[in-house]
């Protein structure tokens, strides 16, 4: 059954397809940080490894409220690993346990998604008139300025 809450079917659809990108890059940023968190070597590694692990918790959580926003205003969430990767617009790097190049690579994914976010914020208010989608993406953008700030600040020890 289709969700009436006042968005048009054509607006819902191209609303969907700008989350579920998103979905892909949480999921990408979610599976990087996982890996860091499993890989570091460093003098700090108890600190980094639980540094890392709160927060792919909170991207976990993330990327759920993303896929449960698509849900609800009536289309499908891409769950396909295939789908994550044609979708994303992040980039895995080579592996790496060093804890300052891990560090550069998911702040440049966080901020990289928080201009993402930032810019569709706009698309989807004035475009779509999707102002329940617009006030979900400010709070993913909030928390995508929150995670850059705490890994700057590993970068300026």
């Amino acid at each position: 059954m289709k969700a009436n809450i006042g968005i048009s079917e054509k607006n819902s659809s191209a609303v969907a397809l700008i989350l579920n990108k998103l979905l892909a890059d949480e999921v990408v940023l979610y599976t990087k940080t996982r890996n860091y968190h499993w890989n570091i070597e460093c003098a700090s590694f108890i600190e980094m490894h639980k540094f890392y692990e709160s927060q792919y918790n909170e991207l976990q959580l993330m990327i759920d409220e993303v896929a449960e926003r698509v849900r609800k205003i009536g289309h499908f969430a891409e769950g396909r690993l295939k789908d994550f990767l044609k979708l994303t617009n992040l980039d895995e790097e080579e592996y790496t346990a060093d804890q300052f190049t891990q560090i550069r690579n998911l702040l440049n994914d966080h901020e990289t998604l928080a201009r993402t976010v930032r810019k569709q914020i706009g698309e989807v208010e004035e475009k779509y008139k999707d102002v329940g989608t617009v006030d979900f993406l400010t709070g993913i953008l909030k928390q995508h300025e929150s995670m850059a700030w705490m890994l700057r600040a590993y970068l300026r020890k």
